[in-house]
């Protein structure tokens, strides 16, 4: 029999193997939408415990970035550009039996993770965009909705509540996976929308990214719209409204503590070396 000495000598360099290098998992059945999340969580916990270094959800899923790929092309609209129309998004299969999965291995985290560290968000109001930067390379851009400029009672509050998306710098502070929907105004449960195209729809699950800005945690969402006409306009609550797929994308680029940055800017550059002047949906400056 090997010594107890012997047995911990060839767990410990096992484990010093695997911290090194990318492990690979083969998916044993089908995965949907509806189960994704308790899937990548029983992953995390089993690699957890194995790993020299804490894995993650998000660690994971950009070291295998066609996931994320695959999540973006469940879009409702991308679906219906194919024509293909999805009742329930929860249905379909994310992950195939025998796909391939690779864990990363402790240098490649490190490496995701300093890209973590150094991404940011940008959002410029009246520009209606959203953009991912990698220090100062931008990596992403998308058109957003924002709040109305007005000021409304919402039930979920329970008290007037002005709508305008605000300002200021700060952080990432929750995920919602699986959010419950309910209407602000009137506080009532939902789980059906009404698509652009005039067809219902169950609810997709798509994670929300709930942010804290100037140290102040007022419930301002960065989450999809199943209803992309709206973007590029002072239509929401407050939040900060996306399209389905690039809501997945944000999501995976921007874990908890990601920075994020609002701004009101009007006066823009055109990316030609010409200035532009936007609108004022805010009337912030009224004499101008």
């Amino acid at each position: 029999m090997k010594s107890i000495v012997a047995i911990g000598l060839m767990i410990s360099v096992m484990a010093f193997n695997f911290a090194q290098n990318d492990s690979h998992v083969v998916i044993k059945k089908d995965v949907t939408i509806a189960n994704y999340f308790q899937y990548m969580d029983s992953l995390v916990n089993k690699f957890d415990s194995l790993c020299l270094f804490p894995i993650n959800e998000h660690l994971i899923v950009r070291n295998n970035p066609w996931i994320i790929e695959k999540l973006a092309n469940t879009d409702y609209y991308r679906m219906m550009a194919r024509d293909s129309f999805i009742y329930d998004q929860r249905e379909m299969v994310i992950l195939k039996k025998n796909d391939t999965l690779k864990i990363p291995g402790l240098q490649k985290a490190l490496k995701i993770d300093s890209i973590f560290q150094r991404t940011h968000i940008d959002v410029n109001i009246p520009e209606f965009k959203l953009r991912i930067f990698l220090d100062n390379m931008m990596l992403h851009e998308f058109p957003i909705r924002v709040g109305q400029n007005r000021k409304r009672f919402l039930e979920m509050n329970q008290r007037m509540t002005d709508l305008k998306t605000q300002t200021g710098t700060g952080t990432i502070i929750r995920h919602s996976r699986d959010p419950d929907y309910y209407n602000p105004v009137d506080g009532k449960q939902f789980y059906f929308t009404k698509r652009d195209d005039d067809r219902v729809t169950h609810m997709p699950i798509i994670p929300w990214i709930e942010t804290r800005i100037d140290d102040i945690q007022n419930g301002q969402m960065i989450h999809p719209t199943t209803n992309p006409d709206t973007l590029g306009k002072a239509y929401s609550n407050g939040c900060i409204g996306t399209r389905e797929a690039d809501a997945w994308i944000i999501y995976y680029y921007a874990p908890i503590g990601t920075a994020i940055t609002i701004r009101y800017d009007l006066d823009i550059s055109d990316g030609n070396g010409n200035m532009l002047k936007l609108e004022d949906i805010y009337d912030y400056r009224p004499n101008r």
